[in-house]
């Protein structure tokens, strides 16, 4: 199953590694699911992860946090973006996930911020779930 996360979720994962969004990184790893992103929602992924209040939150050194987007990185299948669908959403970069998954062809978007694409997400026939809603879906 392929599945999109938004940044909040890789932020959560970094921040809490015996949460939901830790859980789904770690069965990416095992190939269970896979994790796909165009290379402007990592770069997305990069910049918010390296920010100092999520850094410091996480409690790793600059050195760690630089093997977990390696890590990340290695596990993530790249998508290549053929159409850009802007401007859907409000927030630009919410725009970048939402291009990734449908680009993906992504079986659900996952985020933190349901309501942000809720509406727009049914017209791509994508699923938007908390990665704890999805992991509960899971057989």
């Amino acid at each position: 199953m392929k599945i999109v996360l938004d940044t909040d979720v890789v932020v959560a994962a970094m921040r809490s590694p015996s949460g939901a969004s830790a859980e789904l990184m770690r069965r990416a790893r095992r190939a269970e699911l896979t994790l796909a992103a165009s290379v402007s929602l990592f770069m997305e992924y990069e910049a918010v992860c390296t920010r100092p209040e999520h850094l410091d939150a996480s409690g790793m050194s600059s050195a760690q946090l630089g093997f977990f987007l390696d890590g990340l990185a290695s596990i993530v299948q790249p998508v290549e973006v053929h159409f850009l669908w802007r401007p859907q959403l409000r927030d630009p970069a919410d725009e970048l996930v939402l291009e990734a998954a449908v680009n993906a062809s992504a079986s659900a978007l996952l985020t933190f911020n349901q309501k942000h694409f809720a509406g727009i997400a049914k017209r791509f026939q994508l699923e938007v779930l908390t990665p704890g809603e999805f992991l509960r879906s899971l057989p």
